[in-house]
């Protein structure tokens, strides 16, 4: 135990060293690395799902379920090649694709030799399929009361790009290319709940989660 304390020590000075911390705290760091220990596994852009276990970090205040405050377009405080996975749910659409890439850069370094980074959003590939087949209404979330006023497709597709604070949708080949920029070679296209890996298992909590890979460093 003294050893390991007198590591995450060094760590901590080394990681604060180079970065400049504002809202993630010395003292938050040394707690939640000595309750997880090495490798760790991090949840991205948690809001309000909390995954046990699991080292949970979100910028936003609202975001109740989070361990960790931090803004996710600036480099995670963690160390480099000691994190088992990391997951994240309809967080890249949100940010813009030059912040996006970075972020997954961030994962890549964070991962250990063949740890994996799942990666769960909304799919544009669907989106314009329904688009053009007219069954654009079928979609989850268009069925969600506050969204019953949509009247056409091209309102949907408005919508769809602009809304929440979407800056950049995905398709299988946009996704797969943006992960590749990152550093991924390995990348796998997996179907919602599913996972080779027991642990990346029945992650997803929204129904219009629709374009899902895994990427192994």
């Amino acid at each position: 135990m003294q050893n390991f304390q007198a590591w995450l020590k060094r760590l901590g000075e080394s990681i604060f060293k180079k970065r400049e911390v504002s809202s993630f705290a010395r003292e938050s760091f040394d707690k939640i690395m000595s309750e997880h220990g090495v490798p760790y596994k991090l949840h991205l852009g948690c809001g309000k799902v909390r995954l046990e276990g699991w080292i949970n970090v979100d910028g936003d205040t609202k975001a109740t379920a989070a361990d960790v405050r931090w803004d996710l377009t600036t480099p995670l405080p963690f160390p480099k090649n000691t994190c088992a996975l990391i997951y994240h749910e309809h967080l890249l659409e949100h940010l813009p694709v030059k912040e996006g890439v970075s972020l997954l850069k961030e994962c890549y370094h964070l991962l250990q030799p063949d740890g994996v980074l799942r990666v769960a959003m909304p799919s544009l590939d669907e989106l314009i399929e329904r688009a053009y087949k007219g069954t654009w209404r079928e979609m989850d979330w268009i069925s969600w009361p506050e969204h019953r006023f949509i009247k056409t497709r091209a309102e949907m597709v408005n919508i769809a790009f602009r809304w929440w604070g979407h800056q950049w949708l995905y398709d299988r080949e946009e996704l797969h290319r943006r992960l590749e920029e990152a550093g991924f070679s390995k990348i796998k296209d997996v179907a919602w709940g599913q996972s080779d890996v027991p642990e990346l298992r029945d992650r997803e909590t929204r129904k219009d989660t629709g374009l899902i890979c895994e990427a192994r460093k």
